[in-house]
């Protein structure tokens, strides 16, 4: 499946109805076809989840999407809330409804005393990472600079700081949320308790979030980070280091492998191991030495501020082309045979289709004994576990290689969770987690409906749909990982018949 079409029981917005929404407007303004920048406001992260919309509102206020939310079901219009755009099921976008955009809404605000980090929910984590670190701070954001914090946020939120302080929303304190029913309430351990347990990993499901507060800590020193290129041959030698790394990092360390095509004159498949660590640069070197010694095509590893950390990948995943994500999870050591199996394949894929010469394998060695910490139903994100997750990026240009480069995402899901499940017999995985296996986050094009949602939330399936039944009864919020398995799949009150 690829971008997901608009269910036909939802209306288009009619110009007469955007007058009648535009005239209850307090301050937010809103785009038409017509209008200057509405152009720039539909493009997304990736273009085939570009849609028309027929209107969108330049959210910079609460009061006006919550107003907007309240039109929108009273009319049956379709709509979608769009913060970073990053969503390859084109959830962020709608073909002639109306599109809430945050991307207005990007204050953050650092409190030095309580060591909090309050931004709006429009927010990318460029944001955040700069601001925060202005004071000397940091807290776990993504591993790409230009992504929403918010659908990070809401799906749990891995990051290069993981190792340490554990996932995005282990450090979150609290969101303030516009409801289906237009209520602006405030979610946190002390208010609506239950609603707080849900939005850590299924948020996008109950509400439009406006405003997220973390947890920061200092970060007052520069960090070792940057991306070396290996030849093919090179593979078990930086294998052996990345199985070896997530203990010995011990938290502070953390690398990534990937492959890519090399750009020109190489222009060839080639491995990458993006590295970090969060410390002096003589123990970085001495960390790392096992594959700085490897000769490497090329090395950009140096002391960096933290807040440039999370821009180092956003050339590789840029803006723009066709795009397609899907995940899976590994458990170290991983086996070199199967690495080099995944190479092979991503090789012959690029062979096959040329077009999709900027796609990425990527997998993280990041320790997870700081996320494991936290057991898998005390949020309702529940992909804590001793593994690590692999992300399938095919980026192409022609829409007729749509089918075969999600296909190729799809396989190297499939061929993961073979590994996973042999890696379960062999014991390679530690007994008593029993996460899913499965990150939400990196679902992209299959996004999971109904019963499949357990595929994402296992054990708290349940519990969500039950809150999903008190908190968006109408199933308002539907395009993400379904909760309300008596509706269509997908938004807008539509019962199943």
């Amino acid at each position: 499946m690829g971008s997901l079409p608009e269910p036909p029981s939802m209306h288009h917005i009619s110009r007469s109805l955007v007058a009648d929404l535009r005239s209850t407007m307090k301050s937010s303004k809103l785009l038409t076809p017509e209008s200057d920048g509405y152009e720039d406001k539909i493009r997304r992260w990736a273009d085939s989840s570009i849609k028309r919309a027929g209107a969108i509102l330049l959210a910079t206020s609460p009061a006006d999407i919550s107003t907007t939310l309240l039109f929108v079901q009273r009319h049956g219009i379709d709509f979608a809330v769009c913060g970073g755009g990053h969503a390859t099921s084109g959830a962020s976008s709608s073909s002639g409804g109306i599109v809430i955009d945050l991307s207005l809404m990007r204050t953050v605000n650092v409190d030095t005393v309580s060591k909090t980090i309050t931004a709006q929910g429009g927010c990318l984590w460029v944001d955040v990472d700069i601001a925060a670190g202005e004071h000397g701070l940091a807290t776990v954001g993504g591993t790409i600079n230009h992504t929403g914090i918010g659908g990070l946020t809401l799906g749990g939120g891995y990051g290069w700081l993981s190792g340490q302080y554990g996932l995005v929303i282990d450090n979150l304190i609290s969101v303030d949320m516009i409801l289906a029913d237009g209520r602006n309430i405030t979610v946190s351990a002390t208010e609506n308790e239950d609603l707080f347990w849900a939005i850590r990993g299924a948020g996008q499901s109950f509400g439009v979030a406006t405003s997220f507060t973390y947890r920061a800590y200092d970060q007052p020193n520069l960090v070792f980070a940057g991306t070396l290129a290996f030849t093919p041959d090179k593979i078990p030698s930086v294998l052996a280091f990345a199985n070896d790394s997530i203990e010995a990092g011990h938290g502070h360390a953390a690398c990534m492998l990937g492959f890519a095509v090399a750009p020109p004159p190489i222009s060839v498949p080639i491995l990458l191991c993006s590295i970090f660590f969060n410390g002096p640069e003589d123990q970085a070197r001495a960390f790392f030495q096992p594959v700085l010694e490897l000769e490497p095509l090329f090395n950009t590893a140096a002391m960096i501020p933290y807040s440039s950390v999370n821009a180092l990948a956003n050339e590789a995943a840029a803006h723009g082309g066709r795009k397609s994500t899907k995940g899976g999870a590994f458990a170290a050591p991983m086996r070199t045979a199967f690495l080099q199996t995944l190479f092979q394949h991503f090789s012959d894929f690029i062979t096959d289709v040329p077009d999709a010469q900027r796609s990425l394998l990527l997998m993280e060695f990041f320790s997870p004994d700081k996320v494991c910490e936290i057991d898998n139903r005390a949020t309702a994100f529940a992909n804590r576990d001793y593994y690590n997750n692999i992300l399938a990026i095919p980026q192409w240009s022609d829409e007729a290689n749509d089918g075969r480069c999600r296909q190729w995402a799809r396989d190297v899901s499939s061929m993961v969770s073979k590994e996973m499940q042999a890696a379960k017999i062999d014991g390679r995985i530690k007994p008593e987690m029993d996460g899913v296996g499965t990150y939400g986050n990196y679902e992209g094009d299959d996004v999971t409906f109904g019963e499949k949602g357990r595929t994402v939330f296992g054990a708290n399936y349940e519990r969500l749909v039950e809150l999903k039944r008190k908190w968006d009864p109408g199933n308002g919020f539907g395009k993400g990982h379904l909760l309300a398995p008596q509706f269509d799949a997908w938004h807008g009150g539509v019962p199943v018949v």
